[in-house]
């Protein structure tokens, strides 16, 4: 086996503390997410919609379990996922994220992120503006394309549900927010690459999400569907945990 595809098995855990989450779901109908991940998936669905989170990550220290702390890499990342399951051969149903696409502010991150996952890391230039309760989070490329730009509110008094959102309440929206126990990457031969990841003081609580544009969504296979923002959620100062990878050949029926 190269060292490369040794490294992209995730061989080793990985730990980093996240200062501040922010997760948004967008709802799709399940066909229309269905070329974005592997066949041996499953779309996780609710009423028949399929859902694809943009999760912004300010990302302190990630490093190798047991790494001194001053050799962590600091980043702001942005995730683009569809919530999945997967069918192990012994039948158990895993729940988890097939990641789409991923952008951080760190060339360095690009490099490492390239190197060691099949998470399609790209470097974007980051603007953050905040003001009061406010916050703005624009993206874009060397180019100037803009490839996110999203304002979300965190106000102290209780927030509705998005307009038009396919959930009836806030209960059953976390259960398409994030983070899902597994991410499953997918291996030549039809195998997946699962980890696992753990977290402590996971607490999110819901935020306002003002506007957004998310340009993923203006290419194919998603462009010419309108998005049904779902929920968006806030978490603040999360210590987590990758644990090793493993692989995994998918059960019969997957």
């Amino acid at each position: 086996m190269s060292l490369f595809k040794y490294l992209r098995r995730h061989p080793f855990p990985i730990v980093a503390r996240f200062e501040r989450v922010i997760a948004v779901s967008f709802a799709f109908p399940e066909n229309i997410l269905r070329s974005l991940v592997p066949d041996a998936l499953e779309i996780d669905t609710y009423q028949g919609l399929g859902f694809l989170t943009v999760a912004m990550v300010w990302t302190n220290k990630l490093r190798p379990a047991g790494f001194p702390v001053f050799v962590g890499q600091d980043f702001f990342l942005v995730g683009y996922r569809v919530f999945t399951r997967l069918r192990e051969e012994s039948g158990r149903r895993l729940r988890g994220l097939k990641i789409v696409r991923s952008e951080t502010d760190k060339k360095r991150m690009v490099w490492l992120g390239n190197l060691m996952t099949g998470y399609r890391y790209r470097h974007v230039n980051l603007q953050i503006q905040e003001a009061g309760s406010e916050t703005r989070v624009e993206t874009s490329l060397a180019d100037g394309a803009r490839t996110l730009a999203l304002t979300f509110e965190s106000p102290a008094d209780p927030v509705p549900l998005p307009e038009g959102s396919p959930f009836g309440d806030w209960h059953t929206a976390r259960l398409f927010a994030g983070p899902m126990p597994f991410t499953f990457g997918p291996e030549d031969d039809g195998r997946f690459v699962v980890i696992e990841g753990s977290r402590q003081d996971w607490v999110p609580r819901p935020v306002r999400v003002k506007n957004w544009h998310v340009s993923l969504f203006d290419e194919a296979p998603l462009r010419g569907t309108k998005p049904i923002l779902a929920n968006a959620f806030a978490v603040e100062g999360v210590a987590y945990r990758w644990n090793r990878g493993r692989i995994v050949r998918p059960g019969a029926g997957a």
